[in-house]
């Protein structure tokens, strides 16, 4: 009888002792330091005017809703009217650049047409074109229209978003099958029927996506409501923070409101993100590179 001897399973490559201890610190570290903003003005927000400036930073002062009373009264309510501008430009700014980023998107994706690849090029070009140097010939383009320093003057400029259409692109490319949108043509279909119907369900979840990154960038942007706008009844929140901050040289009790206003404003983003999170696709953003 021949004896049978098993050879030993081969060890796998032993890892190191800091191998995972090293990327969990550095993603500890880049955690606090950017959340520790974020909690240095939640305790500086219940800080009266002289506590702002006589005590440490992260101790919890006594005027919390003393501020926020204070805020909100501020000269009738400016601070409130700030907020809704806010949720108009970013909402509808939001919605419209969403809806025009996923029929550009489509169409990118799905139909071959002359001179779709220069279009495409000079898109991803916008993608990488800081939007600082584009402020200035909007501004001249708006005035020329005779709409500046209104409502238009901020919302026009957010509805083309070259990264949201590139996104939708990509999306569309990797979600919507062309069998199944010749089956639909085959049947009758019109092709805004094929882009209603079948297109745009179907990249929903990436349009959330688009939809959840461009109310952020609207919502936090300063350069171009700064520049647009000149009435203060017109202000986003951006905009009218940095107001109250430039008079609170003058008006020390001024920094209060302002550090109220910015957590105040927090609280719409972090909203979005927890309604929208299970939207959220991570493959679209790693979609978009390998693409």
């Amino acid at each position: 009888m021949t004896a049978v001897t098993t050879a030993p399973h081969a060890a796998g490559p032993r890892r190191r002792p800091g191998a995972r201890v090293i990327p969990t610190i550095i993603l500890l570290l880049g955690a606090l330091y950017t959340l520790f903003p974020v909690f240095w003005v939640v305790m500086a927000s219940t800080k009266t005017s002289g506590e702002l400036f006589s005590t440490f930073g992260l101790v919890p002062g006594t005027g919390f809703f003393d501020n926020l009373v204070a805020l909100s009264v501020f000269e009738d309510g400016k601070y409130w009217k700030w907020a809704l501008n806010s949720l108009i430009y970013a909402g509808g700014g939001a919605l419209l650049s969403t809806l025009v980023s996923a029929m550009a998107g489509f169409a990118l994706a799905r139909y071959r047409f002359r001179g779709r690849g220069v279009l495409f090029t000079v898109l991803f070009a916008g993608v990488l074109l800081p939007g600082i140097t584009l402020a200035i010939p909007q501004y001249f383009l708006i005035s020329a229209l005779g709409i500046a320093n209104t409502h238009w003057a901020v919302l026009l400029p957010s509805i083309i978003n070259p990264f949201g259409i590139y996104l939708a692109t990509i999306y569309a490319q990797g979600s919507v099958p062309e069998e199944t949108l010749e089956a639909a043509r085959i049947d009758g279909a019109s092709e805004w029927r094929n882009f209603r119907a079948i297109a745009f369900p179907m990249m929903l979840p990436g349009l959330v996506t688009v939809f959840m990154l461009q109310f952020i960038g609207i919502w936090n942007n300063f350069l171009l409501p700064f520049i647009m706008l000149s009435d203060e009844t017109k202000f986003p929140l951006t905009t009218g923070l940095y107001l109250l901050l430039n008079r609170g040289t003058g008006t020390p009790v001024l920094y209060t409101y302002a550090i109220m206003g910015a957590l105040l404003s927090i609280i719409p983003l972090v909203t979005l993100m927890l309604l929208l999170q299970r939207y959220w696709k991570l493959e679209l953003l790693s979609g978009s590179l390998k693409g």
